[in-house]
């Protein structure tokens, strides 16, 4: 059973009740699920991955007002729920908020993921807020929201990426690809550069991730479920596939061909788009392209290369 069946399930049996009886007042206004970081809240778990943070549990989520008239009281109740359901141990809750069991404010849930209490508020927070952190902020399962301030949230982050800030990141990660791949991997087998032409190619295969998750209208989780994730998204899911020969192959011309692929299968999704009607296979001249779509003055005058990549 994957965790957030395991969460669903402790909430139905023993959550839903403890809100219905003990606080009646607050029932159409909690948020419960499971969400945030860890594998289980993308549906990654496995026996490997139980060795922490797991377990039976769910989340609540309150507004801030909510939290302080009665997070204390149903903080403990929810204590006080059974310590296991089905064999399986009551998951523990960390009292600095730093996994996603228990009693929590919506605004301390996102904080840390979006850095502000509810979706970006700037393009610069919009530019600048790592991809694998908005993945956590929309992952999970939702198991009720009668109030709907959480699920709103989410939705928000899900679909609110200023389309100036899209494209900025998409003109950065085919520049990066560029640059890592196209130009510098071969320079660097040609120098006997083992070490730099493997740092190379794992820059490529990580703007490239970025990429396609961008692309998607998606967002990229944290790199060990990256490839793993790239598989069941619409566009150029491929890729995942031709990545891991890249990463694993120990060939470099093979690597090449790859690095190469990779690029004009991107190239042609660019012209078909729309994004680009360059020629070339060359992604920088691509880049530079999209990077001109950009209405924002003070955006698209950013360095090319801006925003990095934050993983």
């Amino acid at each position: 059973m994957k965790g957030t069946e395991i969460s669903r399930k402790y909430y139905e049996t023993f959550g839903r009740e403890m809100i219905h009886s003990s606080f009646p007042e607050l029932e159409g206004r909690i948020a419960a699920g499971i969400a945030g970081p860890g594998s289980d809240c993308f549906g990654y778990d496995d026996e490997i991955s139980r060795d922490h943070d797991s377990g039976a549990g769910f989340c609540l989520w309150l507004t801030d007002e909510d939290y302080d008239r009665a997070g204390f009281a149903l903080a403990r109740a929810y204590g006080s729920l059974p310590d296991e359901m089905d064999g399986i141990a009551k998951a523990p809750v960390n009292p600095y908020g730093k996994n996603h069991f228990g009693v929590m404010k919506i605004s301390d849930f996102f904080r840390p993921l979006t850095g502000s209490a509810g979706a970006p508020e700037s393009d610069g927070q919009w530019l600048y807020t790592p991809e694998f952190t908005l993945a956590a902020a929309v992952n999970g399962e939702v198991f009720r929201d009668d109030l709907g301030v959480f699920t709103g949230i989410r939705e928000k982050i899900k679909s609110g990426m200023p389309a100036d800030v899209r494209l900025k990141k998409i003109a950065a990660r085919a520049i990066g690809m560029a640059q890592s791949g196209q130009y510098n991997f071969s320079r660097c087998i040609s120098h006997g550069e083992r070490g730099a032409a493997s740092l190379a190619k794992t820059e490529f295969a990580k703007n490239c991730i970025s990429l396609v998750y961008l692309l998607n209208g998606s967002f990229a989780p944290f790199y060990k479920w990256a490839l793993r994730g790239m598989k069941s998204l619409d566009l150029l899911s491929d890729t995942a596939e031709a990545l891991e020969e890249l990463l694993c192959s120990e060939t470099h011309a093979a690597q090449s061909a790859v690095i190469e692929d990779i690029a004009g299968e991107f190239a042609d999704y660019f012209r078909q788009s729309g994004l680009s009607v360059c020629r070339d296979d060359f992604l920088e001249m691509h880049a530079y392209e999209i990077q001109n779509k950009i209405k924002n003055p003070d955006i698209r005058n950013m360095h090319i290369m801006e925003p990095g990549l934050q993983w």
